[in-house]
């Protein structure tokens, strides 16, 4: 059973940085596409950045540079380093997964086709 366990949270200062963790559990994100999804209160959810099997990564526009996605050799932990933070990076961070994999060209615009969800870790940026 898969499970996705996302922690490292919590509130920042517009400029500063946080480290985003997902342990997974039952699962190795070596060979899939899995990503990071942030949903602030009243907004649609969007994807944040995603790493491929291949270890291709993409960024949504309004993280570019500022934000890097990467993951570890075993395969269980999936990372996200969070930096120069803004007020509007304020959300609920989300990582997902999807197996067996359809690659990330396919997945990025399909938010609702990823198949395994953690539950989130709530990042506040104070301006």
């Amino acid at each position: 059973q898969v499970q996705l366990v996302e922690s490292g949270g919590g509130s920042v200062q517009a400029g500063g940085s946080l480290r985003l963790f997902c342990a997974a559990s039952g699962y190795t994100y070596s060979n899939d596409c899995v990503g990071w999804f942030r949903q602030a209160p009243g907004k649609k959810r969007e994807r944040v950045a995603s790493i491929d099997a291949d270890g291709s990564t993409s960024y949504a526009d309004s993280v570019k540079g500022r934000f890097t996605i990467s993951r570890d050799n075993a395969g269980n932990t999936l990372y996200l380093q969070m930096s120069s933070l803004k007020h509007e990076d304020t959300a609920m961070y989300y990582c997902a997964a999807d197996t067996p994999n359809r690659g990330c060209w396919y997945l990025d615009s399909r938010d609702y086709e990823w198949n395994y969800w953690g539950q989130g870790t709530q990042v506040t940026v104070s301006s």
